[in-house]
């Protein structure tokens, strides 16, 4: 039995961003790519991961579960896939549309996803239903 999605604990992040922040327009990150955002400062800044696809823009905190380290190990390098997003660390593999680890150390658990909104090309921090 795999654990649930994560689906709110990244609102007790400090620094996490509040619902309705932009955060940039969907054509600043490439498509088929990720783009990483810093939200505060020093060394415990809230770091959000976007991966987008066509029009969609999915949104996730950038530290892997195994050892919360990020998942690039390098601003704005991804290793992205055939689908999956790898921890450049320890080479887990997510899946992109949901953020389930399916390989590596910490298979069977979740990326924490943050929600996104898009409204009129702006990708804006969104509401967790």
């Amino acid at each position: 039995m795999t654990a649930a999605p994560r689906e709110h604990a990244w609102r007790k992040r400090e620094f996490a961003p509040a619902p309705g922040t932009r955060v940039c327009r969907v054509d600043d990150i490439p498509d088929g790519a990720a783009r990483e955002f810093f939200f505060g400062e020093g060394r415990e800044v809230f770091r959000l991961l976007m991966l987008r696809s066509g029009e969609s823009v999915r949104g996730y905190v950038n530290f892997c579960p195994h050892f919360s380290l990020p998942l690039n190990s390098e601003p704005d390098r991804f290793l992205l896939f055939g689908g999956r997003l790898y921890c450049a660390n320890h080479t887990a593999a997510f899946r992109i549309e949901d953020g389930y680890c399916v390989d590596g150390p910490c298979k069977g658990d979740w990326l924490e996803r943050v929600p996104l909104t898009i409204e009129q090309g702006d990708v804006r921090i969104g509401v967790n239903e």
